[in-house]
């Protein structure tokens, strides 16, 4: 009956002080080359009674900690006498915070596992398929990942961390069948020289979400490897599947994150209101409804009532829906760069962006302006042995954005910062303006 609450291993002394009190956590499980964080924001953690440390026991003055193979040992031999209804929370991840302060989302068991019973069925994992695991175990995707391999008797291996040399070896020596990769990764094997179709001859499709895909890098997976890369959707606050691509090949839009999967609805509605509900083709707040909505965020009322709405999730997200109904996301509400009187999406123009031959990686941010109020400022990582110049930029892209849209302001970076998941840390961007 206990509720997981999980944190991203990178945390710090003050992540790791915040996510326990805002949860009211009582108790930890973590691993002992992670002790010394942990007994560093002891004190600025007051209802944290015990931690459960893994590996070599650690040295505790405190008997603050217990040795997980203790733990076992003594363990009871009966089981809980606990009854655990559907209505009851078994999860508590927090939101990336990438729009404010994480919050705690509230999924009950039924939202978690009706959620791995959709996602199954959409991307056909059955028994015969084996996928390797090596985004944070702490982030929704890898629950979903997971707990679809145990829903579907699927086999998944997990990686310690992402190295591409690994993950070949891997998908060859595993005879890989499905890929569920971030946008990075995906980058990373579009641009990666020593890389061949034969590697990847047992993989049936490979899947990117948590952020946006340029649809150039697709592509060009697509021709270098053979490696067919589709898009899915989804949030914390929806458990997290809500938008899958179909897997036949003469149906997938690479520029979509797909279709709505089973029991679950979409719409668009206008960023004024909320409540015009946007013909096909029009740009407005995407928004879903189904039974993997979450219940709310922890203690935070005022911010619930935001997102939840007459049963609809506002995702917070902006973009359009198709006649046939594939959804195409533009970017997050709150990045949008108001230029003069236009809305530009960061994720079009990095798109756009990737096309360049020259450049490797990128993120746009708005650059305050005294006219404009903002512009697009664009944070360019250079191809290997390659010298990008501005008045050529900017020549280049003249005729491939319209004049609202174009870069006024270029910056040489040597990596663009994201968090675990993909998605590009934009604040981390515009502090860099200052």
């Amino acid at each position: 009956g206990a509720v997981a609450c999980p944190m991203n291993s990178s945390y710090r002394e003050r992540d790791i002080a915040y996510q326990v009190n805002d949860s009211g956590a009582t108790m930890m499980v973590t691993h002992a080359s992670l002790w010394p964080v942990v007994e560093a924001c002891r004190a600025q953690v007051p209802n944290l009674s015990r931690v459960v440390v893994v590996g070599e026991r650690v040295h505790d003055a405190g008997g603050f900690t217990v040795s997980y193979d203790d733990v076992i040992m003594y363990a009871p031999t009966r089981d809980p006498d606990v009854r655990v209804e559907q209505s009851q929370l078994a999860a508590l991840p927090y939101s990336s915070g990438t729009t404010g302060l994480p919050k705690g989302v509230m999924l009950t068991h039924r939202i978690l596992v009706y959620n791995q019973l959709q996602y199954r069925d959409a991307g056909g994992i059955g028994e015969s398929d084996v996928y390797p695991i090596f985004v944070p175990l702490s982030h929704i995707y890898a629950v979903m990942l997971m707990n679809a391999a145990l829903c579907s008797g699927a086999h998944h291996i997990v990686m310690e961390r992402f190295d591409l040399d690994t993950l070949v070896d891997v998908i060859q020596k595993h005879r890989v069948t499905v890929l569920h990769l971030v946008p990075p990764v995906v980058l990373a094997l579009a641009n990666a020289p020593a890389l061949d179709a034969s590697q990847f001859r047992t993989v049936r499709y490979a899947l990117s979400a948590a952020a946006p895909l340029a649809p150039d890098v697709a592509r060009r997976v697509h021709e270098r490897l053979g490696l067919r890369v589709i898009q899915a959707y989804g949030l914390t606050e929806t458990g997290p599947s809500t938008h899958h691509s179909p897997l036949e090949p003469d149906r997938v839009k690479l520029e979509s994150i797909g279709v709505a999967i089973a029991d679950t609805e979409h719409r668009v509605v206008d960023l004024e209101t909320g409540e015009k509900v946007l013909p096909p083709g029009e740009t407005g707040e995407i928004i879903i409804r189904g039974p993997q909505i979450m219940h709310g965020y922890w203690n935070a009322p005022e911010e619930t009532a935001r997102a939840l709405r007459n049963g609809w999730l506002y995702s917070g997200d902006i973009g359009r829906i198709d006649e046939d109904g594939y959804v195409y996301v533009a970017d997050r509400k709150k990045e949008m760069i108001k230029s003069r009187a236009f809305s530009v999406a960061p994720a079009e123009l990095e798109a756009a962006l990737l096309e360049h031959p020259d450049i490797a990686d990128c993120g746009v941010v708005g650059a305050p302006d005294t006219e404009a109020g903002e512009v697009p400022a664009a944070f360019i990582v250079p191809r290997k042995g390659c010298t990008l110049d501005e008045a050529a930029l900017n020549d280049y892209f003249s005729k491939r954005l319209a004049g609202y849209k174009m870069i006024r302001r270029w910056h040489l970076t040597d990596a663009i910062p994201r968090t675990p998941s993909g998605k590009i840390l934009r604040r981390v961007l515009r502090d860099k303006l200052l």
